[in-house]
């Protein structure tokens, strides 16, 4: 049996196993764990748990050791790193009319490479950007094309509810999410009004689109012909949280009833 302990690398980022060993962990402790890029500075997130049979794959790396104030000294030194970094590549950048948009710059703890984050309408030739920053910097470069969900996410920002993005605070993976789910849950399909701050459609519409499927199931659906106690009529409008269904009337009047009124005229 194993101590496996859960670790964060980033805000909002994937959770990854490691052995914890003889370590007495809490959530929330720095550590710093062995990884294949080295040395790497993480939070737990999941405290260490036994189990008999460890994830399928590679051997789990070890944690190393608990964050001393010399580990904060340096990522605070790399996050200084970083900064300069960046502002570095937009220049070079502009120097080359290089059609891409450079928005994060990571260095590895142990400060032996530098990774370059950045979106593109296509493929983009950095090659010469790559050897100006080796020049530069010195050390390992890589030069890293994301989609513009993954900038959002590591960016962060604030939704249209007024609170952080769902992406840069706690969803570790971005689901599919389609237009039929806006549809479903009655939303407009105004671009504009279910579109999140990266430009796609917003995540918080998976959320509730199972519930709303399941609300629906023995509703009758739109435009079908139904019976109610004030007439014929079709139906138009669902409020499924409700359990009401809106009908227009054969005079054109609409009233709500709510789904146990309403009989379905059979075909």
């Amino acid at each position: 049996m194993k101590k496996i302990v859960g670790i964060r690398f980033k805000p909002a980022g994937k959770v990854y196993d490691f052995d914890s060993g003889a370590f007495v962990l809490n959530q929330g402790d720095h550590v710093i764990v062995e990884t294949e890029q080295g040395l790497g500075f993480g939070t737990v997130v999941v405290p260490p748990s036994l189990r008999e049979k460890p994830p399928p794959g590679k051997p789990l790396k070890k944690v190393f050791r608990l964050a001393t104030e010399k580990d904060f000294n340096q990522r605070k030194k790399n996050l200084a790193d970083e900064k300069s970094a960046h502002t570095f590549c937009l220049e070079c950048i502009r120097k080359l009319a290089l059609k891409m948009n450079l928005f994060s710059v990571e260095k590895s703890f142990d400060g032996s490479k530098y990774t370059f984050f950045f979106t593109a309408e296509g493929r983009v030739d950095f090659r010469q950007l790559v050897k100006m920053l080796v020049k530069e910097l010195g050390v390992r470069i890589e030069m890293r094309q994301v989609g513009i969900r993954n900038q959002a996410k590591m960016c962060g920002g604030i939704g249209r509810c007024g609170r952080q993005l769902c992406c840069s605070t706690f969803l570790n993976k971005f689901d599919p999410v389609s237009i039929r789910m806006a549809k479903e849950q009655s939303l407009s399909l105004n671009p504009t009004k279910i579109s999140g701050q990266c430009g796609r459609l917003m995540c918080c519409l998976t959320y509730e689109f199972e519930t709303y499927q399941e609300l629906k199931k023995n509703l009758p659906r739109l435009g079908k012909t139904v019976i109610t106690p004030s007439g014929k009529g079709k139906v138009v409008r669902h409020n499924a949280i409700c359990n009401r269904i809106a009908v227009r009337l054969e005079g054109d009047q609409e009233i709500e009833f709510t789904a146990d009124k309403v009989n379905q005229e059979k075909e």
